[in-house]
């Protein structure tokens, strides 16, 4: 009984720190506005802009030094009065449409849009070409054998059934 009692207050020793800092690094206050509205146009805003460090994630999802300034940012322009337009049109002035998640259909940007559907028509070509050529080649001969190997190989085979009945 005493050594659980030992153990229980050992872990809320361990803990107890622990679970006190977390709240303090859940939020950044610096990142959070008073004004509900404005925080939600900030979210939108931050799911739509891809963080330039993590690539894959919106600045919203990422933890990383770029996107938290980068979402500061936005809640700046938004506090001085930018609308959501505007807000997103300076930060691809600053960083191009890369920074966008879901980049424009633009001449400069034909080729992200386009090469996806070039792929899977590549991959559609090569399995064509492939079964194309399989079907062309046929399957491999059998290789016959001469009539000493067919004699060597029965002998084989019978050495090897005479040995199972034994």
């Amino acid at each position: 009984m005493i050594r659980r009692l030992s153990i229980l207050v050992s872990a809320l020793a361990v803990l107890l720190p622990v679970l006190a800092v977390t709240p303090a690094l859940a939020v950044n206050p610096d990142e959070m506005l008073s004004n509900p509205v404005l925080e939600e146009r900030a979210r939108e805003i931050s799911k739509e802009l891809r963080c330039l460090v993590c690539q894959n994630q919106s600045i919203d999802d990422s933890d990383a030094e770029l996107a938290r300034d980068l979402r500061v940012l936005v809640r700046e322009r938004l506090v001085a009065g930018d609308d959501n337009q505007e807000v997103i049109d300076y930060i691809v002035a600053r960083y191009g449409d890369y920074v966008l998640l879901n980049p424009p259909l633009k001449p400069e940007t034909y080729i992200l849009w386009a090469s996806p559907a070039v792929l899977v028509v590549l991959a559609i070509l090569a399995v064509f070409a492939f079964y194309r050529r399989k079907k062309r080649d046929g399957s491999p001969a059998s290789a016959s054998l001469s009539k000493d190997e067919q004699k060597r190989l029965d002998e084989l085979l019978g050495s090897s059934k005479d040995d199972g009945k034994s």
